[in-house]
């Protein structure tokens, strides 16, 4: 008989059920991301999960990454005709005119806050003062939707020509890339990415 005990189940955060869900909460969700052609895929994957649920949008994320020439804005804002009815075909990803002229009109204004921040990241952390947020929810039903935070950041994009930016849509953004910490105060992620910070 074997000595060795076995190792607790490590406690989740509710939503994290499946394989792709468990992959991303622990290695994604929540940990603060600097890097401009990440966040910028993030922008766009979060704007096209509109309406729809998030697993959705992780099972094609690869094909967007295909399709989206690798988030880099600089190829995507010069999307022509030809390129977005070609996006319109592809069963890879969302299927979605507006989202997809979207991503295009959200690749230049992107362009434009690099050029007067020095990058995006320098732009968006501003929101949080450049330092992630760590929240301390016991429940799923306790983690907001929107914030006061969110509120600005959306109107504030919206003024700079971004497209898909509603409050709902910035604060998952805010939560995907770690500017808040929305790990249950139960969650092992919570802890680890205060030790991290």
């Amino acid at each position: 008989m074997s000595n060795q005990r076995k190792k607790p189940e490590l406690v989740r955060c509710p939503w994290a059920v499946g394989d792709q869900y468990v992959e991303y909460h622990d290695h994604e969700w929540g940990l603060p991301i600097h890097d401009d052609p990440l966040l910028f895929e993030f922008l766009i994957l979060e704007g096209a999960q509109a309406g729809l649920s998030w697993i959705t949008i992780l099972k094609k994320r690869e094909n967007y990454r295909t399709a989206f020439d690798r988030f880099d804005p600089n190829i995507v804002a010069g999307y022509d005709e030809a390129k977005r009815v070609s996006l319109m075909a592809n069963a890879g990803i969302v299927r979605n005119r507006l989202k997809i002229e979207s991503a295009v009109d959200n690749a230049v204004a992107f362009l434009k806050v690099q050029q007067e921040f020095g990058s995006f990241d320098q732009f968006i952390w501003r929101f949080v003062d450049g330092k992630q947020r760590h929240n301390t929810w016991k429940t799923i039903g306790d983690v907001p939707a929107q914030t006061p935070v969110s509120d600005a950041m959306s109107k504030e994009l919206k003024r700079r020509g971004f497209r898909f930016v509603g409050t709902t849509i910035c604060y998952s953004f805010m939560q995907a890339v770690g500017m808040v910490n929305d790990h249950l105060v139960t969650c092992f992620r919570h802890c680890e990415l205060q030790v991290k910070d």
